[in-house]
């Protein structure tokens, strides 16, 4: 005798529940598993640590957890734009057959960069988060691309009130798109680094620390400033959405931060 052991054993998941409420979002996080984007410069391997989320209905016990593991395992090989990034969470919606799906993944991403005076090369790093949902019932999607990008700020007050000097820190910008602003997300890195008092590079040698240096102190900045200059430089990018600023400042001098933040649509500047 053959026994069907797929349907001997009891799908628990699959039973109906009495208690007629909705889950907005059930799923996985914490996951790391690699896959490959195509940027700029061609297909990146990388390793994303991923959310992978349903709504569940009221009627349903359980979602089968394991699908969203399955299907990680499926694309890890798979080199993915955004637009492919959003057939994803519509697969994944029908294949836990559920309305509405959510999928986010951060991970780091490096970018080759020429230091300023020496040209020696080296690899930058930045965190850059990749989200996107679906509801099938109206077939909509939405998209969202965040990237953390670290500079150098110095305090536009030290120096001023200064015989010679001025205190300086590190600066972490974060970009959020959304809508069609995210397919220029690799741009943004350049846009907001050119705002700063001072980009950052991995590698720079004697004479790239004299420039770096002089560079910031003719390039003062104080938080605001930050975020309003690149708010102003953004608007170069064409495209409807919008756009989150959260900028801030390490305080060299201080052990507090100073932060800013801002949202604002595409064309309002």
């Amino acid at each position: 005798m053959i026994v069907d052991e797929q349907n001997a054993i009891p799908d628990v998941q699959n039973r109906d529940d009495e208690r007629n409420l909705v889950i907005q979002k059930v799923g996985i996080r914490r996951i790391k598993y690699p896959f490959k984007l195509l940027s700029q410069e061609g297909s990146i391997s990388t390793i994303g640590e991923w959310s992978l989320a349903v709504t569940l209905p009221e009627n349903k016990k359980g979602t089968h957890m394991s699908r969203f593991v399955n299907l990680l395992q499926t694309y890890k090989d798979h080199t993915f734009t955004l637009s492919e990034f959003k057939t994803l969470c519509s697969e994944m919606t029908d294949l836990l057959e559920a309305d509405r799906g959510f999928i986010e993944t951060q991970f780091t991403f490096f970018v080759q960069k020429e230091a300023p005076i020496s040209k020696v090369v080296s690899l930058m790093e930045y965190a850059v988060k990749w989200g996107v949902s679906y509801e099938k019932s109206k077939n909509s999607y939405g998209l969202s691309v965040e990237i953390l990008i670290p500079v150098m700020s110095l305090c536009p007050c030290s120096k001023e009130i200064s015989d010679y000097g001025a205190h300086n820190q590190r600066s972490h910008i974060t970009v959020t798109l959304y809508g069609d602003l995210c397919e220029k997300w690799e741009s943004v890195i350049a846009i907001v680094e050119g705002q700063s008092s001072s980009p950052l590079w991995g590698l720079l040698k004697r004479s790239d620390e004299k420039f770096v240096t002089e560079h910031s102190y003719d390039n003062p900045k104080f938080v605001e400033d930050l975020i309003r200059d690149v708010a102003r430089a953004l608007k170069s990018m064409q495209g409807n959405g919008r756009f989150d600023i959260q900028v801030e400042n390490f305080e060299s001098i201080h052990n507090h931060s100073a932060f800013a933040q801002m949202s604002i649509n595409a064309g309002d500047l």
